[in-house]
C-alpha cells in the first residue's frame, strides 16, 4: 500500500511538470506573438510616419472664437471708417475738378495771351514798317513830278524810281489808284485835306 502511495504522487508531478511546460510554451508563444505584434505595429507606425511629416509640413487652421458684441463693435467701426474714406474721396474728387478747371481756364488764357501778343507784335511790326514807309512818300512825289516833266536826265530818274518801287514792294507797299470821285476808304485811304461838296456822301 506505500509503494502505491509513493507512486501516486510522482504521477501528480509529471502532470504539474507537463502544465508547467505547457505554460513555458505558452508565454514563449505569447511573447513570439507580443514581438510580432509589435513588429507589425512598428511597420505600421513606419508607413503612417511619412503622412505625420506630411501633415506636419502643412499650416495648423486654429479656429479663432469672437464674442459677438465685439463683432458687432468691429463692424461698426469698419462702417464708420468706410464712411469717412467715401466722405474724404468725394472730397478729393471735388478738389481735384476744381484744380482741373482751373489749369483748363489758365491754359485757355495763356492761350488768347499768346495769340493777343502774337497779333500785337505783328500789328506793331506793320506799324513801325508803315511809319518807315511813310517817311518816304514824298520821296515818291519827287519822283512822280520828274518823270512827269521833260527832264533831260529821265531815263537815269526811271531807273532810280523803278528801283525804290522794288523796295517799297519788297515790303508789300505798292500804289493804290485812287481816281476822283471814288469812295473814301479809311482802311487804304488817308485824307490830306478836305473840300465840302453837296453831291458827296460824308
Amino acid at each position: 500500500m506505500s509503494e502505491e502511495k509513493k507512486e501516486e504522487p510522482k504521477k501528480t508531478s509529471t502532470k504539474k511538470e507537463k502544465i508547467m511546460t505547457r505554460t513555458k510554451k505558452e508565454k514563449e508563444k505569447m511573447s513570439k506573438n507580443t514581438k510580432k505584434d509589435e513588429n507589425l505595429n512598428s511597420d505600421k507606425v513606419r508607413e503612417e510616419k511619412p503622412e505625420v511629416k506630411l501633415l506636419e509640413g502643412e499650416e495648423q487652421k486654429v479656429l479663432e472664437y469672437h464674442d459677438l458684441d465685439d463683432l458687432i463693435t468691429k463692424y461698426k467701426k469698419l462702417q464708420e471708417s468706410n464712411k469717412k474714406d467715401k466722405e474724404a474721396l468725394i472730397k478729393n474728387k471735388k478738389e481735384s475738378d476744381s484744380w482741373k478747371d482751373k489749369y483748363m481756364r489758365l491754359q485757355a488764357e495763356f492761350e488768347n495771351a499768346q495769340k493777343r501778343w502774337n497779333k500785337n507784335r505783328q500789328n506793331l511790326r506793320t506799324e513801325s514798317t508803315g511809319r518807315t514807309l511813310k517817311s518816304f512818300l514824298p520821296l515818291y512825289d519827287s519822283f512822280k513830278k520828274a518823270l512827269d516833266g521833260d527832264d533831260e536826265n529821265k531815263a537815269i530818274l526811271k531807273q532810280f524810281y523803278d528801283q525804290f518801287i522794288s523796295i517799297l514792294k519788297f515790303y508789300k507797299a505798292e500804289p493804290i489808284e485812287v481816281k476822283i470821285n471814288d469812295i473814301f476808304d479809311y482802311t487804304y485811304h488817308e485824307a490830306l485835306s478836305s473840300i465840302e461838296k453837296d453831291d458827296l456822301p460824308n
